[in-house]
């Protein structure tokens, strides 16, 4: 007979009396509709609104501090600058390496944090106190050292602006254009940073009539000097009265290049007169360059462009389309936007991947369960991959992990652990009821009989995954989402298992006729493929197998010592190689090579590179 839920009010009264925690979802419909649809609602609005990215973010733990001495040689800048502040900083416990490197005029500490520290802002704090108490004993040339915190995160999106013109480039009005592009992204919601490679920068040239000035007792220092001390930069005092309080400034103060011109130069003999009348100035770019940048083979301003990481770079990438487009309407004649790269096209194509493969394997699960177990089995069964999923996804919504390729690499894993539990729940559920039992004595006999094997096995997979969730450093930041997405997943099945699983079972799987002939189509879908002669040679291999215990565990540690030489005799790699359109090529020359040198040898890069079919070519002088 098939069990079904009618019957007197007496059974049902029975029934009733019979409740406890693992039959209640089973006999409250409402309460397991309720639960399912909170499960799918969460998943679903994690699934909306997660940080979608390429890669997981990794700490700060690498910083550069650059400072400037200007005329001297790379020993005086190692003796005066970069020992002071190897000094100070060389007694934090949390700097792992400490290197530094002099060229004439610049030099460059870097340092490098250990691996267990987590919250970096707090060292990089002290660091910077640090150099504040070096700063009396540097020379009184020397400027103020730059302390830049190195981001480990891609670029969301790099644009050059591009002179694409035949005539002469002129910097003055590409860098001015790239600015007020670099200005639209910054106030983009979601847009963290904008940084500007390529831009050589603006300065006013003075350029002195060498025979006059000589003639009234001026050299280019003393015009410089007097230059520097009528550009006030500070205030000049504060006038405050009862209802007023208002900063004073003084008139010469450089505000343009007008202001530059008309300013008075004091000669030798006491007269003055303005430097437009013994110097030509003009705004210009400095010669020679400490910085360009070049688009294929026509000079650009590049942006690179940091969005917050929890936005979601999909949706902020067709924002950022839209702005781009706008501007583009808006370019001088000859001068284009180019996309260098775009991270978006990439995160998308890796997570489609991601859940295209996540889909397929779901697929085959649930097609195996059908030929072997039948339709009824295949869809409780199946029930539990969806909602493992939602659960998982709202459970790294709450512990803040993004949606990456290492957290949906972990979901990939678990997906051959996630059906383990619901096809045994499932299974011994139906044979419960083959043997007689109630629905509801079939799901309390199950889950009593089940629990602790299920926990067991669900711990020992924990385990196993735990020391790559607790790797310490770069390495553990980011693999270790792959082992808390598996982990996650588990738990969330063995939970689903134990409740939602075994009241979809009870409800859905029906004891199969006894009195059955040869098999139709319809028949085989509703019981499955179980032919006795599977069954009968595995009855026989497990007789063999525990009749003779000594033979069968020599033959199984045989086997695991072969399999562990083995092991040694692979290739070690964590991830299979990720092809890409890109690569990256660090062009790095002697400290006194100029900037000219790199342009010429890149130069002879790029005709090699032409040879090999390479669509794009962007380069970068004088910085990474």
């Amino acid at each position: 007979m098939i069990p079904t839920n009618s019957g007197s009010p007496n059974d049902i009264q029975g029934q009733e009396s019979r409740r406890d925690w693992r039959t209640i979802l089973y006999f409250d419909r409402r309460l397991l509709l309720l639960v399912v649809g909170l499960i799918l609602i969460a998943g679903l609005s994690s699934m909306m609104v997660l940080p979608r990215m390429e890669d997981p973010i990794l700490a700060k733990r690498v910083a550069i501090i650059n400072t400037f001495l200007p005329g001297a040689d790379a020993a005086r800048v190692e003796a005066l600058v970069s020992e002071k502040l190897e000094d100070v900083l060389r007694d934090i416990e949390e700097i792992k390496e400490l290197r530094s490197s002099s060229r004439a005029g610049v030099s460059t500490v870097i340092i490098e944090l250990l691996d267990s520290v987590k919250k970096s802002e707090t060292v990089w704090s002290k660091v910077r106190s640090r150099i504040e108490d070096a700063l009396p004993e540097l020379p009184r040339q020397a400027t103020r050292p730059q302390f830049n915190d190195l981001e480990v995160r891609a670029y969301a999106r790099i644009l050059s602006v591009v002179w694409n013109r035949p005539d002469a480039v002129d910097y003055s009005v590409l860098s001015r254009t790239a600015k007020r592009l670099q200005d639209q992204l910054q106030v983009m919601s979601g847009t963290e940073s904008v940084d500007r490679f390529g831009d050589p920068g603006e300065e006013v040239l003075v350029k002195l009539d060498s025979q006059r000035a000589a003639a009234l007792g001026l050299s280019a220092d003393s015009v410089a000097s007097q230059l520097a001390a009528n550009d006030a930069k500070d205030a000049a005092g504060q006038m405050r009265g009862d209802g007023l309080d208002l900063p004073l400034e003084v008139k010469n103060q450089f505000r343009d290049i007008s202001s530059v011109t008309e300013t008075d130069i004091q000669t030798s003999n006491g007269r003055f007169l303005r430097l437009e009348e013994i110097a030509e100035i003009s705004v210009a770019t400095p010669d020679p360059a400490p910085r360009l940048g070049r688009h294929g083979k026509f000079p650009a301003v590049t942006l690179g462009v940091l969005i917050r990481p929890e936005v979601r770079i999909d949706l902020w990438a067709n924002t950022a389309d839209k702005v781009i487009d706008d501007f583009r309407s808006s370019l001088p004649a000859g001068i284009t936007i180019e996309r260098v790269m775009d991270q978006s096209t990439y995160v998308m194509a890796r997570l489609e991947s991601l859940f295209f493969n996540l889909t397929m394997g779901g697929l085959a699960v649930c097609v195996v369960i059908l030929v072997l177990m039948g339709w009824r089995s295949a869809i409780v069964v199946a029930s539990s991959l969806p909602l493992t999923v939602f659960a998982v996804l709202f459970g790294l919504r709450c512990l803040e992990i993004p949606v990456h390729q290492m957290s949906i690499s972990g979901l990939i894993i678990a997906l051959g652990l996630l059906i383990d539990n619901a096809i045994v729940v499932a299974d011994e559920i139906q044979t419960e009821l083959v043997k007689g039992l109630s629905p509801a004595d079939a799901i309390s006999q199950t889950v009593r009989k089940l629990m602790v094997p299920l926990l067991g096995s669900t711990l020992t997979t924990a385990f196993a995954f735990a020391p790559i969730a607790l790797m310490p450093g770069p390495a553990g930041e980011f693999v270790g989402s792959i082992a808390i997405s598996v982990i996650l997943a588990i738990f969330f099945s063995l939970l689903f298992s134990m409740t939602i699983i075994a009241a979809f079972s009870a409800i859905l799987i029906r004891i199969p006729s006894k009195n059955v002939g040869s098999k139709g189509m319809w028949e085989f879908l509703k019981t499955g493929w179980a032919p006795k002669s599977l069954a009968t040679a595995y009855r026989r291999a497990l007789t063999l197998v525990l009749s003779r215990p000594k033979t069968a565990i020599a033959g199984c540690a045989a086997l695991s010592i072969v399999g562990f030489y083995l092991a040694t005799k692979m290739p070690e790699q964590f991830f299979p190689a990720a092809d890409r359109n890109q690569f990256h090529i660090n062009l790095e020359l002697a400290t006194s090579s100029s900037i000219l040198d790199t342009q010429r040898i890149a130069k002879r890069i790029d005709e090699v590179l032409a040879r090999d079919s390479v669509h794009q070519i962007d380069w970068f002088f004088g910085e990474s």
